[in-house]
């Protein structure tokens, strides 16, 4: 799961593993594997970069000798 902001300030808790796709255009939408679309402030690169962090997290490889590191992702 990773936390995201929608474009009026409010963080969620999205579960990264049902996203379907990642689009700019400009404003980033996510579109579910359910068909919903949420629009986000996050850039699509914050975004994966996320995901890759929590999927380390879950595998382990973020405690395999280091400390997890935020992303550093702004939200444009």
């Amino acid at each position: 799961m990773i936390q995201l902001t929608r474009l009026n300030n409010t963080p969620f808790i999205l579960n990264c593993d049902l996203i379907e796709l990642i689009e700019e255009r400009p404003d980033t939408i996510i579109t579910m594997t359910n068909g919903k679309r949420i629009l986000v402030e996050e850039s699509s690169n914050c975004i994966l970069e996320k995901i890759i962090e929590y999927r380390n997290r879950c595998s382990g490889l973020a405690w395999a000798g280091q400390a997890p590191h935020e992303t550093g992702c702004e939200v444009v």
